[in-house]
């Protein structure tokens, strides 16, 4: 499967030369120019890496890379045409992966994007108080060992990799048995049981699980503000 990499970038010309090296690369590429619109739509579509422009009509980048980081942990690169020492720091800690500055060759560009691709590859995904680690098959929320199966692990990936999205039960059932095999709906319904015995587990003082009238299923990274120590809030909106 051919991945998806987000340009935002508000110079039509520069966005238009990174599609071309990019596609010809093999990856799809979308385009986004207003920096307001960025979050929602990686929040909807998941793309593989962003290629963010820090200078942007609509929002900063560096704020636009600290909202990302809030609910998803997918690859970003920044570029800009700051060279200071002091605004790549500030980059990197903001939250992003790699640092390009303009004037620079499309070809570095695509040669930085497989080599954050590659050393992302595989690497635990952490977002605050969750971090699932696919080597080991290992799920934890506040450094609390869930105890997954394998299913229940693939089910949670899932839903974090569409976060803010509802997936269906067909979906999931896809995600989980990749051989097409024949399973009941509501054996999808047993193992987000399961699930959400085991989150609770982590954090016995918040309901994680909320059943909702509808279609499939739903996680939310909700900001619990109320805690001197905030963390992201697991929501799993179960929809039957």
């Amino acid at each position: 499967m051919m991945q998806m990499i987000l340009i935002v970038e508000d110079e039509p010309k520069l966005a238009e030369l990174l599609r071309d090296y990019l596609r010809q690369a093999g990856f799809k590429t979308f385009w986004i120019a207003d920096g307001a619109v960025v979050v929602p739509w990686v929040r909807e579509h998941a793309p593989a890496l962003i290629l963010l422009d820090l200078m942007l009509p609509g929002r900063d980048g560096l704020e636009i890379c600290r909202d990302i980081r809030t609910c998803s942990a997918v690859p970003i690169i920044m570029i800009t045409a700051r060279i200071e020492e002091i605004d790549r720091i500030e980059g990197l800690e903001s939250g992003s992966d790699d640092y390009i500055c303009k004037p620079f060759s499309p070809r570095e560009v695509v040669a930085r994007v497989r080599a954050v691709l590659r050393r992302t590859e595989g690497a635990p995904l952490q977002i605050a108080g969750l971090m699932l680690d696919q080597a080991r098959y290992l799920a934890t929320l506040n450094g609390h060992d869930l105890g997954l199966t394998v299913v229940e692990f693939k089910l949670l990936q899932f839903l974090s990799s569409k976060t803010g999205q509802v997936c269906t039960r067909q979906q999931l059932m896809d995600s989980i048995y990749p051989d097409e095999r024949v399973v009941a709906d509501r054996t999808i319904d047993s193992h987000i049981k399961k699930l959400r015995r085991k989150i609770a587990s982590g954090n016995a003082d918040q309901e994680f699980i909320h059943s909702v009238y509808g279609m499939g299923y739903k996680l939310e990274l909700l900001e619990d503000a109320g805690k001197v120590n905030p963390f992201l809030q697991l929501e799993f909106e179960i929809i039957f």
